[in-house]
């Protein structure tokens, strides 16, 4: 099911006062389900000793939420400068950072090694070169190929840009322990959004085979294993949500399999941004316009640059127009005002009748929503609000102003001389 009902109660009856307060469009999350899904997480994981989610900063990367996983103990995915810095605000350092990133500037990880460092995860062997010092614990990130398959979002492995594959796995710790690491983890990341829980055990059953056929011809031994991240949430509300404690109870025995074949069991890490916060989201809009042609386009004051994956994905966004009810014969188009058709937030869908003025909620965009937002046809995207334990709302990101939009056209002039004539005459001929 989409947005809860515990948090439609938590955030329905406030919602002419904050939308009042606020303004709409704005994005608003809620710390009691993030909190609730972290705790379950832990929970279900704690027959593994040292389990640690990092969550993926790339899905909600605002300090406010940030902070709410720090104190819950989590640590911080990152694949950029501006991630890292973003966590490390909030209390991350060291091991609490693991840094996975591809096609990564020496300047990129030289920023990873700052501060304390972080767990660098590499994309590629050729990688091990461009770091500025070989840290004391590295990982590498496993491309399987066509040893498994992927899934619509992230594409299969064969064809993806990622990891190191199967055949380069060994001699890419080989490399690693010559320079003079001493401490390894394995990571992979093949699926996004996947709700099917027997595809993350497998997940899981494929790296510890790995660290064994790795470890049996290096005589290494791994601290960790990272199952990437990809649980699925139901977004319609006929799918059927992620099973995750059949998931953990999976993956916990064949985590005790190996320690009975191995004498030792590796930590399991996991990166997992849209389970964590995707469904403890909402978009909310106003319903400003209603145009009657070949089809009724619901038109609101948020544009595909609040929210691109229903344009971008043809994903679906569950919608509810709060006190009224879904009416069969009211099929509409839920549009923003971009120079883009696929600008819908949805497409002939049946919905209560929409008046001007009426409160949107568009479900499940505390993941990938705000995060993927752009600034086409000159869009200023919108606020971000925190429904707090006690009640309370609290801005956590303002909306973006002109000034925002123009502060990178205000620079000290700077220009490249051009080449002399005759120079310029030799290279054209």
């Amino acid at each position: 099911m989409p947005m809860s009902s515990a948090f439609e109660n938590r955030l329905y009856p406030l919602l002419e006062s904050i939308a009042a307060h606020f303004g709409t469009p704005f994005h608003i999350y809620d710390e009691t389900g993030i909190r609730e899904t972290g705790h379950r997480l832990e929970k279900c994981f704690s027959g593994i000793p040292g389990f640690r989610e990092y969550f993926a900063v790339k899905a909600l990367p605002n300090p406010a939420i940030l902070a709410i996983m720090s104190d819950m103990g989590f640590g911080f995915d990152c694949s950029s400068i501006a991630e890292l810095v973003l966590s490390r605000r909030v209390g991350g350092s060291g091991e609490d950072l693991m840094f996975t990133s591809n096609n990564t500037t020496r300047h990129e990880f030289a920023a990873a090694m700052e501060d304390g460092g972080s767990i660098i995860n590499l994309d590629d062997i050729s990688l091990v070169d461009k770091l500025p010092a070989i840290p004391d614990l590295i990982c590498f990130r496993y491309n399987p190929g066509e040893r498994r398959s992927g899934n619509a979002i992230i594409g299969t492995p064969v064809e993806a840009k990622y990891g190191v594959s199967h055949e380069q796995l060994i001699h890419a710790y080989q490399t690693a322990r010559d320079r003079g690491v001493r401490r390894f983890g394995l990571h992979t990341m093949l699926a996004s959004n996947e709700r099917d829980y027997t595809y993350m055990v497998q997940t899981a059953d494929m790296l510890l085979q790995q660290v064994e056929r790795i470890s049996s011809a290096l005589d290494i031994r791994f601290e960790f294993i990272n199952i990437g991240g990809g649980l699925g949430i139901p977004y319609r509300p006929a799918d059927s949500p992620l099973d995750l404690e059949a998931m953990a109870g999976a993956i916990t025995a064949a985590f005790k399999a190996f320690s009975r074949r191995n004498g030792y069991m590796p930590r399991l890490y996991m990166e997992s941004g849209r389970f964590m916060t995707g469904p403890h989201g909402s978009l909310v809009t106003t319903a400003i316009n209603r145009k009657e042609i070949y089809r009724t386009y619901v038109g609101v004051d948020a544009c595909m640059s609040a929210l691109m994956r229903p344009g971008m994905y043809n994903a679906y966004h569950h919608i509810t127009v709060p006190g009224k009810t879904a009416d069969p014969s009211q099929v509409v188009d839920v549009v923003g005002s971009l120079c883009e058709n696929n600008d819908k937030f949805a497409v002939q869908r049946p919905l209560p009748p929409i008046a001007e003025g009426d409160r949107v909620v568009i479900h499940d965009t505390g993941a990938h929503g705000h995060a993927m937002g752009f600034n086409y046809n000159g869009k200023l995207r919108p606020k971000e609000l925190l429904l707090k334990l006690d009640g309370t709302v609290e801005l956590i990101r303002r909306e973006e102003r002109l000034e925002d939009y123009f502060a990178s056209l205000s620079f000290s002039p700077d220009k490249l001389p051009a080449a002399p004539l005759e120079k310029t005459w030799h290279l054209a001929n």
